[in-house]
């Protein structure tokens, strides 16, 4: 074989791995950014699956305390239902002992005292008394006797203090009388006068602490309005101060 014919040779035997090595190089190249670009894409697809299950779980959140919300919302428009429902009971009920009072004492005028009495208390106290509760078992015990009737309840203090203060005591001591008489009693709620007078209707001076304690004191009258009755306004005397 001449020079040339060997050079040929040789050359054709290295030309397919020239041309392989070619061709696995172009494919690395050509195929890299392929990879890159799918490798990208998985990890957006990731990502996005990821936002999705973050946004799903927010939103299930968000519904659960939303719905926990309504169901509050529905409790207390329930509750509210309820105590609409008990306010406008308790309006017809007022109404109508309004309306039976209204009736009952249209013509106070009519109505004359069949008893009275007077029961006192200590120095800023609503507390009543063993004589005081006397003097009222007294009274009450005319009530089974006497027709159409109506108790008229007048509480008054001592000059001693602030008047808004002397009010609010005066009311109090006459819940008291009011109390002990309706739970021993059973006087009907619609037949009773209840009247706070504070300081303003004093029977004795309060220059003088005879006078004070006899101010510190509940008025109660029984009146009837029925022409049958008895006069016997003055049934009880006053009782003295404790």
């Amino acid at each position: 074989m001449n020079r040339i014919s060997m050079v040929a040779v040789l050359i054709a035997g290295v030309m397919p791995f020239t041309v392989g090595c070619a061709t696995k190089k172009y494919t690395r190249e050509q195929a890299a950014p392929i990879i890159n670009k799918t490798n990208e894409l998985d990890d957006l697809t990731a990502k996005n699956s990821r936002d999705i299950k973050d946004t799903d779980r927010r939103a299930q959140s968000g519904i659960a305390d939303a719905q926990a919300k309504a169901n509050t919302a529905d409790q207390h428009a329930v509750q509210a239902g309820q105590q609409a429902d008990e306010a406008n009971k308790n309006a017809t009920q007022v109404n109508t002992q309004v309306a039976s009072l209204a009736g009952t004492v249209e013509n106070l005028d009519n109505f004359k005292p069949v008893a009275e009495s007077s029961v006192h208390f200590g120095f800023d106290k609503a507390d009543l008394t063993k004589k005081a509760k006397e003097a009222l078992d007294q009274l009450g015990g005319q009530l089974s006797s006497t027709k159409h009737y109506i108790v008229e309840v007048e509480g008054s203090t001592d000059s001693t203090g602030d008047a808004d203060y002397n009010y609010q005591l005066s009311k109090r001591r006459a819940d008291a009388v009011i109390q002990y008489l309706a739970d021993k009693y059973q006087i009907p709620a619609h037949k009773i006068f209840l009247i706070g007078l504070g300081k303003d209707k004093p029977v004795e001076k309060n220059a003088t602490s005879d006078g004070r304690a006899k101010n510190r004191r509940v008025d109660v009258r029984l009146m009837t309005n029925s022409g049958d009755q008895p006069q016997n306004a003055s049934a009880n005397a006053p009782q003295g101060s404790k």
